[in-house]
């Protein structure tokens, strides 16, 4: 019975809230034992910060994939894809492309990882060609998710009756939001010369899974995708904020694709891409000014760029919005479609608030700061 419930459609609806209050518990626990011992015992408060991260990546690895599995599981079970209109095919065209992409990503992070601290003279060339792979593995999976769209998106008889998608406005505008977020990225990160080194490439993978596990944690949820959540985006912000905007162009992609896995509210290629990794691809602008001498503190620094990275999302939101999701505006006897999604997506500026909260009261520590300077040394 209980391996029969373990792999049924409703496990994860029954981990989820489990998920959510174990995960408030060790961050509360966490924070409050840090808050001891800084005032106690401040000498040893840097090694309990290190060491916390560490703990707690571990746990947020752990509990990703564990939540990962349970929601694959709901998510091809026949009464959910039923549910949801859909059929068998999403598991090939969709959930099958996505979670390769994401085991190719997982295990060349290991493996560069390892190959660094052995043998560091073919750590170049490696990471060319897994990176390769993972490029080839990035288009092959946008072009089956695009097949299966495309083919279905045209026979949904909701969005055919009752309203449109605006498929050419939907291309252009993910063309444009990326090809600006790449340029932008790189220009305003052409002085970081900070390699892609095996520390680099774990924090990196140590902040995405954070930000996984802490996107189950939802305070609420939006009834057509998207949700607030307990700052899941502060992890892969910081980790922008300390490597720069190349870097964080990589990582949030890296997240956006996660994010499409774990929540998905798909109904048009051009749609998942501004949804999902053009969205989260704009962490990388959280760390804009940090090399801007004007501001003297980190936490100005860290709330400035967070609040590009929430415009930005919420821009990218916007026109989805608007160009993929008029059914639900009209269904609603809304006719002003701008306004419709405006407000509806105005949630990105709730969950970028909490992180801005805790970004700032992180950085505030002159340790911490000192600490993640080092990383990007010479």
């Amino acid at each position: 019975m209980f391996h029969f419930s373990l792999l049924s459609g409703y496990a994860f609806d029954v981990a989820e809230p489990v998920a959510l209050w174990l995960t408030v518990a060790v961050v509360a626990a966490l924070i409050v034992a840090g808050v001891v011992l800084y005032f106690a015992k401040r000498v040893i408060f840097v090694k309990y910060v290190k060491y916390s991260v560490i703990a707690f990546a571990g746990y947020a690895l752990v509990l990703g994939i564990i939540m990962l599995v349970l929601q694959l599981v709901k998510r091809t079970n026949p009464g959910y894809l039923e549910d949801k209109y859909l059929n068998a095919d999403v598991i090939n065209y969709v959930l099958v492309p996505l979670l390769t992409l994401f085991a190719v990503a997982l295990v060349s992070g290991i493996v560069l990882f390892i190959v660094s601290g052995k043998k560091p003279h073919v750590f170049k060339p490696l990471a060319i060609a897994l990176g390769s792979l993972c490029g080839v593995g990035v288009i092959a999976a946008a072009v089956t998710i695009g097949i299966y769209y495309s083919e279905h998106i045209t026979h949904d008889g909701y969005y055919n009756d009752y309203g449109t998608v605006e498929q050419v406005a939907l291309y252009v505008s993910a063309a444009v939001l990326i090809v600006a977020a790449v340029v932008a990225a790189f220009i305003l990160g052409r002085k970081d010369k900070t390699p892609f080194d095996s520390r680099s490439i774990a924090l990196a993978g140590i902040c995405i899974a954070m930000s996984f596990v802490l996107s189950y944690v939802k305070l609420w949820d939006m009834p057509f995708g998207g949700s607030v959540t307990l700052v899941s985006l502060f992890p892969v912000m910081l980790y922008a904020y300390i490597y720069g905007t190349k870097k964080g162009l990589l990582i949030g992609f890296i997240y956006g694709l996660m994010q499409a896995m774990q929540d998905p509210y798909i109904i048009h290629p051009a749609q998942f891409l501004l949804d999902y990794p053009i969205a989260f691809s704009f962490v990388a602008f959280a760390g804009v000014f940090k090399q801007l001498e004007a501001l003297k503190f980190p936490q100005v620094k860290f709330l400035l760029g967070a609040l590009i990275t929430g415009s930005l999302r919420f821009t990218a939101h916007l026109l989805s919005g608007v160009f993929a999701f008029s059914a639900n505006a009209l269904n609603e006897g809304f006719e002003n479609l701008w306004l419709y999604s405006a407000a509806y997506n105005s949630y990105v500026f709730v969950d970028i608030a909490l992180v801005i909260v805790a970004g700032v009261l992180v950085l505030s520590s002159k340790a911490f700061v000192k600490q993640t300077e080092s990383y990007t040394q010479k």
